[in-house]
């Protein structure tokens, strides 16, 4: 297929081009790709083309030009596993790695702020 500009992460891919057409003439070489060579299928309410103002959706965040920021339901489960985990330093130390890869300062105080007002008691070496 020869694309030049792709994203690949495991079974999830993106393909970028300025040209429309060019996207809409890739979908069906891409799916018999899969099928023949990998065993696999596309699923067919998986396929998008948008624009790149839009943002791409993809691992969990939305990828801008020159920015990215968490979708809302990875922010949402991330909370939520927070909260169930009363804010073990293993998994918010995790979390917050996760979270330094994009525009997310204000999601970051959240966590820390919410994470001393629910009085936790402190762990082994903690850190925060």
């Amino acid at each position: 297929m020869k694309v030049k500009y792709y994203i690949r992460y495991a079974d999830d891919f993106v393909f970028m081009s300025a040209d429309k057409e060019y996207l809409k003439n890739l979908i069906i070489p891409i799916k018999k790709f899969l099928g023949e060579e990998l065993k696999l299928e596309a699923h067919p309410k998986k396929i998008f083309i948008k624009t790149i103002s839009s943002g791409v959706d993809f691992l969990g965040w939305i990828i801008f030009p020159g920015h990215k920021i968490l979708r809302r339901v990875t922010r949402r489960l991330m909370f939520k596993k927070l909260e169930k985990n009363c804010y073990q330093e293993e998994s918010l130390s995790s979390y917050l790695g996760m979270i330094s890869h994009g525009n997310t300062g204000k999601i970051k105080l959240n966590i820390l702020n919410l994470k001393s007002t629910k009085n936790f008691p402190p762990t082994k070496n903690s850190l925060f």
